[in-house]
């Protein structure tokens, strides 16, 4: 993959329940805390070097931001850096919300 893909939040939802993803969430630590998908890692300057270190370069990201437009930029960073399968959810966290109000967890 020489860039990144979109992915619907359906979609993102469906993979993520089969455990077949890791989902990253680039929003900042405010609105992380605020509500974020259980299962997402909230992904930051900080944290970003570790993360890559860990991750296996072929293992399925999702990448979340607010409403699906910065997550693209970073998508394509991580294609960049070897990651094979990167995708940017579309709508961002705002239509996770709407469509899994129920599957929104706080800090």
């Amino acid at each position: 993959m020489d860039q990144f893909e979109t992915i619907s939040v359906s979609e993102a939802y469906v993979r993520l329940q089969q455990g077949d993803a890791t989902l990253v969430d680039i929003r900042d630590a405010m609105s992380f805390q605020s509500g974020h998908v259980p299962e997402a890692i909230h992904l930051t300057d900080a944290n970003l070097h570790g993360f890559m270190q860990e991750a296996a370069l072929e293992h399925p990201i999702f990448v979340m931001c607010y409403h699906g437009i910065s997550s693209r930029g970073a998508a394509q960073y991580l294609v960049h850096q070897g990651f094979e399968q990167v995708y940017s959810v579309e709508g961002g966290f705002e239509s996770w919300l709407r469509h899994y109000p129920q599957d929104v967890a706080k800090s």
